[in-house]
């Protein structure tokens, strides 16, 4: 069985994505954030390295702990 409002809810996701873009490009393309240069632009990837790590890392472990679980 198909979701009919599937279409209608695609075209209102695109709508306000297309939508927001002039109120995001506001203050001459400054972001939420502020001004950003090329050290803030770093420590956000090492931030999102170290993230990553830490989430499969935890998710494996919880995934041992529960395989073991099973087991038992």
């Amino acid at each position: 069985m198909r979701f009919r409002g599937l279409p209608a809810l695609l075209g209102a996701l695109i709508l306000s994505l297309y939508l927001a873009v002039p109120g995001i490009a506001a203050d001459g393309g400054e972001g939420l954030y502020g001004k950003t240069d090329d050290k803030i632009i770093t420590n956000f990837g090492f931030g999102l390295m170290i993230f990553f790590v830490l989430l499969i890392t935890l998710l494996s472990v919880a995934q041992y702990l529960l395989e073991r679980r099973k087991r038992r």
